[in-house]
């Protein structure tokens, strides 16, 4: 396959209604969508990168330039035939988390291109080892009012989702306000996992305790700041709980799940393809959690479109030892998407492999078009 030029397109993905989060008040997200054209316009492939500042410190201009840099080095497959080229390419890359969304969305698209020239799901270039046929995912629910969280819940009871991820931030009231919602109209027929995105010190942290008991929480995400020192004395509060202490801004490297073995504080990781490097490095930090015996969960970022929900589809169906999967919420929270196909999931939160070469999925040009409209889009053609 024949490789003619890269376009990046930065693009803005807006909600249907406002989904807020600890650190931010959300109605909107900035992406990265990387586009391989091959083939004299023939095949295109498509991948998608989720910049956020507060977990690799990425950002949408700082993608576009990483995969302009990319582009750029002798060793990239112009000439794309094999697999193993597509790996070798992206194992000569950074290591660390500084350049993973831009990894992410320039593999992604790769994988797709080679997978049409091909006429095979990328699922067939992995491993199959955990394979399984279908997913299951959870839920997850905003920070917002009783109002709101009851409203949603009754809408997840009704599709038959009953592992939920909770928001919860500084305030206490409203947390117990959020678990009492939710536990008015689920009982005690619920999975509860609370995500704190970094924004509890440890002083906040032991405060929560009872509410973290008294309602039954299984899995705490990420509750303070990466290399707090105080982590490891709230992580043996949680142990003594019998509640899962999970890593996600502090785990998007495999220098970081080395770090987190080391320290025993963390007993699951929250995988992200946008946040942990694409498929290649997401496959090699699950390979190590599984040989150190730490449990993990198949994770999203809020926004994803169509282009990562599909691809995290395809990572979770390649991970049944994972714990939670979560993704593929299109219908809920986009008001517009980039694929023609609907990739949410359905009751139950059941899901089936995406049938069809590459991703499985096709890019609405039209929809492309209108969400990076206004952005300067990067074209890189072949030397």
């Amino acid at each position: 396959m024949r490789i003619d030029k890269i376009c990046v397109y930065p693009i803005i993905l807006p909600f249907s209604e406002e989904f807020s989060h600890s650190l931010r008040k959300r109605y909107s997200v900035n992406n990265i969508i990387a586009e391989v054209v091959a083939e004299q316009g023939k095949i295109k492939g498509y991948g998608e990168g989720a910049p956020r500042s507060f977990v690799t410190g990425e950002s949408q201009e700082s993608v576009a330039q990483s995969i302009y840099r990319f582009i750029n080095l002798n060793n990239f497959p112009w000439e794309l035939n094999h697999i193993s080229q597509i790996w070798n390419f992206i194992d000569g890359l950074f290591h660390g988390k500084a350049h993973n969304a831009a990894i992410c969305a320039l593999e992604t698209a790769l994988l797709d291109a080679l997978g049409k020239s091909q006429g095979r799901n990328i699922i067939d270039y992995f491993p199959k080892d955990f394979m399984t046929n279908k997913v299951y995912y959870g839920s997850a629910l905003p920070l917002a009012g009783k109002k709101r969280i009851v409203e949603i819940c009754q809408l997840i009871k009704k599709m038959k989702v009953k592992k939920l991820k909770l928001k919860l931030g500084k305030d206490l009231s409203q947390n117990k306000e959020i678990l009492e919602a939710v536990r008015m109209v689920f009982g005690e027929d619920c999975d509860l996992k609370i995500d704190i995105n970094c924004v509890w010190d440890y002083a906040l942290a032991v405060k929560h305790l009872s509410l973290i008991k008294n309602y039954g929480i299984k899995v705490v995400e990420q509750p303070m700041r990466p290399n707090d020192p105080e982590t490891a004395d709230f992580a043996e509060l949680m142990q003594n709980a019998g509640v899962v202490l999970m890593a996600d801004e502090s785990a998007c490297s495999l220098d970081d799940m080395k770090k987190i073995v080391r320290e025993g504080t963390y007993k699951m990781i929250n995988v992200r393809l946008s946040k942990c490097g694409g498929f290649r490095n997401s496959l090699k930090v699950i390979d190590y959690l599984r040989s150190n015996g730490i449990s993990f969960q198949i994770g999203c970022h809020l926004g994803e479109s169509g282009l990562l929900s599909a691809a995290g589809r395809i990572l979770c169906l390649l991970c049944s030892d994972a714990v939670y999967c979560d993704g593929s919420y299109d219908e809920f929270l986009l008001e517009k998407n980039l694929t023609v196909e609907d990739v949410s999931m359905g009751p139950g939160g059941e899901a089936d492999p995406l049938k069809g070469p590459g991703l499985g999925i096709e890019v609405n040009g039209k929809n492309l078009a209108g969400l990076s409209k206004g952005f300067n889009t990067v074209t890189v053609s072949r030397p």
